[in-house]
């Protein structure tokens, strides 16, 4: 598998965590890093400021309205959809920049996100029965690893970056 493979399934799964984590790290990753890697594309809306800074208050917003009692849970049917939406256009984004099908992309990421929603559903349910915290604590720690993985994933200037073509190399 390629890196940009890796980074789409990476991307992808925190977007099951946190469906609007993903998308606003790698639009911020990109307008700072790569402002002109997805120049002439439909997807280039998510290298402009206001897109970058709109999605970070929406991630802050589901981090907070995460922990709300009234919250449905992550793989209910409509919010199952919004994340695997959202590891879609992770995966499409990162495939465009790197001149592979957005479809292949927007499948890869998508499923990665399906997977890491289930896996993170499981992993804080177990957690909070474990140690017999509020699911808002256990949800508090699911925020910051979310955060941390975020940032190791596009941390520096490769995530977006495009790879050579193999007739470049």
């Amino acid at each position: 598998m390629t890196k940009y493979q890796w980074q789409t399934i990476g991307l992808g799964t925190l977007a099951g965590f946190r469906s609007m984590t993903a998308p606003a790290l790698l639009s911020s990753n990109l307008l700072t890093y790569h402002p002109k890697a997805l120049a002439g594309s439909p997807l280039r809306y998510l290298q402009k400021n206001w897109v970058a800074q709109g999605l970070k208050l929406l991630a802050a917003g589901e981090m907070v309205g995460d922990k709300l009692p009234a919250t449905p849970d992550r793989i209910a049917a409509p919010v199952l959809l919004g994340r695997m939406v959202s590891g879609g256009l992770v995966g499409a984004t990162i495939f465009r920049i790197n001149h592979d099908k957005t479809l292949n992309g927007a499948v890869l990421g998508g499923l990665a996100a399906i997977a890491g929603t289930y896996l993170s559903f499981f992993l804080r349910k177990q957690a909070t029965q474990e140690s017999g915290l509020p699911s808002a604590v256990t949800g508090g720690f699911e925020d910051a690893l979310t955060v941390g993985m975020g940032l190791a994933l596009t941390k520096g200037t490769d995530v977006g970056k495009p790879q050579p073509r193999a007739w470049d190399l």
